[in-house]
């Protein structure tokens, strides 16, 4: 988000990206961010919590009036639960007895799609997909 961040705010128009994850957002340099130390995909707040999403929400809009270097990112105090538990099996599976493990499909060089009308819309009209076959 933070590549296009900066292309929106080269045009003209104030951005402020939302993040999880601070080493790659800071990486990408955007304009001005704010960091929740949350799950990935949790960045704007805990479901069914409205007082800690208008707290973030309220954070970022106060980034854009109050970032006065570029590219700073704001880390907000808060915390997704009252310690980090959740952290260690965000990328580890656990099995119900408690044992990580991968249950991730194994990957292979063919495209994989969930529905055959998705491989249908996008092969013929891929210039960038090596489709077994085609010459």
């Amino acid at each position: 988000m933070g590549l296009i961040a900066r292309e929106v705010e080269a045009r003209g128009i104030p951005t402020v990206s939302l993040s999880s994850a601070l080493s790659i957002t800071a990486s990408v340099n955007p304009p001005r961010g704010v960091y929740t130390d949350y799950p990935l995909g949790r960045t704007a707040g805990k479901p069914n919590d409205p007082a800690s999403q208008d707290a973030i929400l309220r954070a970022a809009i106060a980034q854009l009036a109050e970032a006065t270097v570029p590219g700073e990112i704001r880390s907000l105090d808060l915390r997704w639960c009252e310690n980090d538990d959740w952290k260690d099996g965000v990328m580890r599976p656990k099995s119900p007895a408690g044992q990580a493990e991968d249950d991730r499909a194994e990957r292979t060089d063919v495209p994989q799609y969930q529905f055959e009308a998705d491989r249908q819309a996008v092969e013929p009209n891929c210039p960038t997909c090596l489709v077994p076959g085609a010459a």
